[in-house]
């Protein structure tokens, strides 16, 4: 297989790496790893944005501020990204670990430089901490550091194969989409990318493929052009 893009950030949710949707599940870990493993292989540099909704999935009570609930939630995506950095380290795919908050002696703090030199190197790059900021999504995050690290694509694994006119949960009758625009994707309400990243992503013209992570080989065959979800334009 040949890769059709030189360097891609993937978006991992978290719930994608818990057991049922909670905790950290090594050998899911393990699995994501090998197919990271795969791509990089190819030549391709990785940066990877991980969720935290394993650990916390926003405000449960009245009591607690958004933006205090959102600084949790990000605190979550650290404990994932530290987990991952150590998971994938211990199984020989070099990696470096880098935060939107400061957490000193945890990791370094992200910086856009700092990450494209250590991709360059070789290195697969786990982002943690969101954007840093709260009233902002995981989704928002991964389109940001994308546009900030020149990345030729998006590669965003769910636990869902794609993006539906409605939810396919609740839906037996919803319509998976093979392709869209981002416009459509922010004319038609769809709830699967929030909307300020699918404003970000249109501005910056970065492409975006949303999968299953559940079906092994997808990361590996959509960086390699193949659409196996929905690809978004």
């Amino acid at each position: 297989m040949k890769a059709v893009y030189k360097r891609v950030l993937l978006k991992l949710s978290g719930e994608a790496l818990g057991d049922s949707g909670s905790g950290i599940d090594e050998k899911k870990v393990l699995t994501v790893l090998n197919e990271i493993r795969a791509v990089h292989e190819l030549g391709v540099e990785i940066a990877v944005v991980v969720g935290g909704g394993n650990f916390w999935r926003g405000r449960t009570s009245g009591s607690i501020e958004r933006a205090t609930a959102d600084s949790m939630g990000m605190l979550a995506t650290v404990m994932n990204a530290l987990a991952l950095t150590d998971i994938f380290s211990a199984n020989g795919l070099k990696t470096k670990m880098f935060s939107a908050l400061d957490i000193s002696g945890v990791c370094e703090v992200f910086n856009n430089k700092r990450v494209i030199e250590e991709m360059e190197k070789g290195n697969v790059v786990i982002l943690g901490g969101g954007t840093g900021r709260p009233f902002f999504s995981t989704d928002t995050a991964a389109a940001l550091r994308a546009a900030e690290i020149h990345a030729d694509m998006i590669l965003s694994a769910k636990n869902v194969d794609g993006i539906y006119d409605s939810d396919p949960k609740t839906n037996p009758a919803a319509v998976k989409f093979d392709t869209l625009t981002y416009q459509e994707i922010l004319e038609k309400n769809l709830k699967a990318i929030d909307t300020t990243a699918a404003a970000l992503c249109m501005d910056f013209s970065i492409p975006q493929a949303v999968f299953s992570l559940n079906e092994e080989g997808n990361i590996l065959k959509n960086v390699c052009g193949e659409n196996t979800g929905t690809l978004i334009k």
